[in-house]
């Protein structure tokens, strides 16, 4: 039996992603989200929604760039840190023992710790509410040289212990129940 339930975004579990920010070392920082996602494969499209008083706001709404690092069960404890201390009374790279690192297009930085950064330039910002969600292009992607399968050169993601997010708690994902397609997939 299915009951009423009041309205709100109930779509979980959701990737706990590391966002970093800023234009040079002294205003670098780095925000967890959970409200992030894809928008378009062609052209490369993503976003993430942050609320205005957030200090990382001011910090990407200035400069139009952030880094999207997807986290592992390893960064469990840097991804809660980073989302509940603000970047306005600490360094959240030393304080985590996290390492800032050039990005190819960028000058947010990568953190070289997460398997994949993925780098953004803002095109657009809507105002929905308690979030301002940043439209934005992927310009460039980096990926950890260990999980790509050097025979199909696909990223193995899940390789490295992938972290989600999910009515408040942080889980590891596990196993494979198959892949895409298949359910049509004809038996040999």
């Amino acid at each position: 039996m299915k009951v009423p339930f009041k309205p709100g975004t109930l779509i979980y579990p959701l990737p706990a992603v590391l966002v970093s920010c800023g234009d040079k070392p002294e205003n670098y920082n780095i925000l967890t989200i959970a409200w992030t996602g894809t928008v378009c494969t062609d052209p490369p499209m993503c976003y993430v929604s942050i609320r205005p008083e957030r200090y990382s706001h001011a910090l990407i709404s200035g400069t139009g760039e952030f880094v999207i690092n997807l986290t592992t069960a390893a960064l469990a404890r840097q991804t809660d840190w980073c989302g509940v201390r603000s970047g306005r009374d600490y360094n959240k790279f030393r304080e985590m023992h996290l390492t800032p690192e050039p990005a190819q297009l960028v000058k947010a930085p990568l953190i070289k710790e997460s398997p994949l950064n993925i780098e953004c330039r803002v095109c657009e910002v809507k105002h929905l509410g308690t979030h301002d969600m940043f439209l934005a292009n992927v310009v460039a992607v980096n990926a950890d040289d260990a999980l790509i399968d050097k025979s199909t050169g696909q990223f193995q993601l899940n390789h490295a212990g992938p972290l989600a997010y999910s009515h408040g708690k942080y889980y590891a994902l596990g196993e494979k129940l198959g892949g895409f397609g298949f359910s049509v997939k004809k038996k040999k």
